[in-house]
């Protein structure tokens, strides 16, 4: 089975490896060439916000979508959605067109979810963990490689990141048009025939499902609230300029890959998702609060290695749960609604984090590790592991 399921595994991992790889080049000089385009701090925090703004509203949809049309379809939408949003970028003759193409990427960004479900479709419950940590070690390395090439290029010219994040989304499109193949044959999709917020909240309502996606809500809330403070955190406690903060980031990415690519995959059939979310969680507190109260760079690398690992073991074993708790038709609506969840997460946590500064350059991560502490004691009656094929527990009622 593993070696039939191996080739599915490597193309999608392929196909999230290149738009991530496009993602990570642009984020780092997108507030700066918003700037160039006369943009104020506040209309740059807007334009990083809207992308996961417009995710929290469509994830749930294309997820939904997923079930009904495949998952192949969607996640070729969202490639081209990329594509289009990429070099919409790059010719933007305003901030006003700048902030119409992140939104437009936000709104497309359908590839995380239809990712998921693809890998819940072609993987059984024994691997599904293993194979989220493939999507996770893609996101990694896409993070790890993105941001030093699109540096490297904003060098020669301000929007040639752009242009070649937009080439690499061309290549990814057609790569995935020729070997990208639909995991369900046709009779397997799910029957709706609408999509309905009322739908979505039965899935929310389950108390399982909510207890998981509660706790992804706030392991990507204290992670975001991170990746929001950690280059004024470092240039206010260390005086590190921009150039040391992306070799930090870039430290944290490798260990994330390293954690999400191997020990996930060994460590899941024998110790069960929940003591991972467990460790995860009670691991990422542990690294807040010593990066709180991290001087010096030793102290700091080792708070940051923590963070990385907690994080790592988190959040595949987190999506393969709630994968495990959806019916088989549902997967995609209920992989999309926990991405909602996420976009949220992303949207309030460098909020908090950013207002907390003016406590001091260590309190956001002190407020973190308080609410991650929290997190774990909920995990610790909240999340139950099934012991073998978990029943779904979504009614036979269609969800959308």
């Amino acid at each position: 089975m593993a070696a039939r399921l191996r080739s599915p595994l490597a193309v999608i991992f392929l196909t999230v490896f290149l738009d991530l790889l496009g993602f990570g080049m642009v984020i780092p000089i997108l507030p700066l060439y918003a700037r160039d385009l006369h943009a104020t701090d506040s209309q740059i925090g807007n334009l990083m916000a809207i992308y996961s703004v417009m995710q929290l509203i469509f994830a749930p949809i294309w997820g939904r979508l997923s079930d009904r049309a495949g998952r192949r379809p969607v996640l070729l939408i969202s490639i081209l959605g990329s594509c289009g949003s990429q070099f919409g970028y790059a010719l933007a003759p305003s901030f006003t067109w700048l902030l119409i193409a992140r939104g437009f990427a936000g709104a497309c960004g359908a590839n995380i979810t239809a990712a998921q479900a693809y890998i819940a479709d072609v993987t059984d419950e024994k691997s599904r963990a293993a194979g989220m940590g493939i999507l996770g070690t893609a996101f990694g390395l896409g993070f790890v490689f993105g941001p030093a090439v699109g540096g490297i290029l904003s060098k020669t010219s301000p929007n040639l990141p752009f242009f070649v994040s937009g080439f690499l989304a061309v290549l990814n499109f057609v790569l995935a048009v020729f070997v990208l193949k639909e995991p369900r044959a046709a009779g397997q999709r799910s029957q709706a025939r609408t999509l309905t917020w009322a739908g979505l909240l039965r899935t929310v309502s389950n108390p399982r499902l909510l207890s998981l996606m509660l706790l992804l809500f706030i392991v990507t809330f204290g992670f975001a609230n991170l990746e929001a403070t950690f280059s004024l955190y470092l240039d206010g406690r260390f005086g590190y300029r921009p150039e040391k903060a992306g070799y930090l980031f870039a430290y944290i990415g490798v260990l994330m890959v390293l954690v999400q690519g191997g020990l996930v995959r060994r460590m899941v059939p024998r110790v069960g998702e929940r003591k991972l979310i467990l460790f995860g969680t009670l691991t990422m507190a542990i690294g807040f609060l010593l990066q709180a109260y991290s001087f010096h760079l030793p102290l700091l690398l080792v708070a940051m290695g923590i963070i990385a690992i907690g994080n790592g073991f988190n959040t595949p074993s987190l999506s393969s749960l709630i994968s495990r708790s959806a019916g088989g038709e549902h997967q995609g609506g209920v992989l999309g609604v926990s991405q909602a969840f996420g976009a949220l997460a992303r949207i309030v946590g460098p909020k908090v984090g950013v207002s907390l500064l003016i406590f001091g350059v260590g309190m956001p991560y002190f407020v973190g590790a308080g609410i991650l502490a929290a997190a774990f004691l909920f995990a610790l009656t909240a999340v139950k592991q099934p012991m073998a094929a978990a029943p779904a527990v979504v009614t036979s009622e269609p969800i959308a």
